[in-house]
């Protein structure tokens, strides 16, 4: 009985795992991390390319 049980557990464990996090934050809870992970993403790549001509514009802005 104790090896049945061992043998079935990481197949439960995946999916307990799915519904654990459905339960706790929901479908749009779901949709909302998702999303802020996509814009955040965007927003790092897009600011990381010309994150120096930003930052120097700033400052040049600040000192005039």
């Amino acid at each position: 009985m104790e090896t049945n049980k061992s043998v079935n557990e990481p197949t439960e464990e995946k999916n307990s795992r799915w519904k654990k996090m459905l339960k706790k934050f929901g479908i749009w809870g779901i949709v909302f991390f998702t999303v802020k992970g996509i814009i955040t993403s965007t927003l790092i790549y897009f600011l990381g390319k010309n994150f120096w001509n930003i930052i120097s514009g700033y400052f040049s802005g600040i000192f005039q």
